[in-house]
């Protein structure tokens, strides 16, 4: 498909969406994060809920190493997230740097301890039309698949999560000993992981993301690039032929480099095993309405 075509066609489903989703409404706020025990620098919030009066689940999505936490891939899933009835957020992390399972988990206490009343979560669920009781579900991308994993270690109240890019070796870290199978709080049956076959940092093969994706799940699907199981966990291996600049990479969610703002047509509005809605629509199963 011509990269004209497949624009046209992105703005089309856009309007088309557009009209049919629910009225929602933007917000910003700010949170003390960090890593260690202190938590104690000031980070930004940006999200979105929706306009009618009620009361809802809770949604947070943390983007990867060094991307601004507004970037358009986390402002897409925010809004996706608020149009199916969430109050939905981006919240930014001290992400300048990878890390170790003592420093990611650290950062993700002072993110999701909902404990704490300056965290992000807490603050998430103190807005007035917040009910974290009916569930937070959580994504990521990259570190911020880590981070996502990792939540429920810090608030059981974290019902499922979508990871993006995730796995439990990352260049030089090995996160196996509080990412792997069993040793986190998530269970897998609420962990769906969603993989490029070219993944440079957990890759980068085909056979190699297979087998970090089968290390983080605890599922087992030899030669195959689909493990997704019956209530929708799992693992899904996306091939280079499916992406629309060919490139099934680390961060397949986007045309061209890591750097770049303009997403992939499929992922954005598509409804591939791999497409945002597709796995934001498998989250909602997991929190009340």
């Amino acid at each position: 498909m011509k990269k004209g075509t497949s624009f046209l066609m992105g703005v089309v489903l856009t309007l088309a969406w557009a009209s049919t989703a629910a009225a929602q409404s933007s917000f910003t706020a700010t949170y003390r994060g960090g890593s260690g025990t202190l938590c104690g620098t000031t980070y930004n919030i940006r999200g979105q809920e929706p306009t009618a009066s009620g009361k809802y689940p809770v949604f947070i999505y943390t983007v990867g190493t060094t991307e601004q936490y507004d970037h358009s891939s986390a402002l897409a899933a925010v809004e996706e997230m608020a149009s199916r009835g969430y109050v939905a957020a981006t919240v930014e992390y001290e992400n300048a740097t990878f890390g170790s399972c003592t420093t990611i988990n650290s950062r993700a206490k002072c993110t999701y301890d909902g404990s704490r009343s300056t965290s992000a979560l807490a603050t998430l669920c103190a807005r007035s039309k917040a009910d974290c009781s009916k569930g937070i579900v959580v994504a990521g991308f990259s570190q911020g698949s880590v981070m996502a994993m990792l939540a429920k270690n810090h608030d059981s109240r974290v019902q499922a999560a979508y990871a993006l890019g995730a796995g439990v070796n990352y260049s030089i870290y090995n996160l196996s000993s509080c990412v792997a199978n069993g040793n986190r709080a998530l269970p897998s049956n609420r962990l769906r992981v969603i993989n490029g076959e070219q993944d440079i940092f957990i890759g980068p093969t085909e056979a190699l993301v297979r087998s970090q994706n089968t290390e983080t799940t605890g599922y087992s699907c030899p030669l195959s690039t689909n493990c997704l199981q019956s209530n929708g966990s799992g693992w899904y291996i996306i091939k280079d032929l499916q992406v629309g600049d060919l490139q099934a990479d680390h961060c397949y969610m986007r045309t061209g480099t890591c750097v770049g703002l303009l997403l992939d047509t499929t992922w954005r509005y598509g409804t591939d095993p791999w497409s945002l809605r597709t796995n934001l629509n498998w989250l909602t199963q997991f929190t009340t309405p």
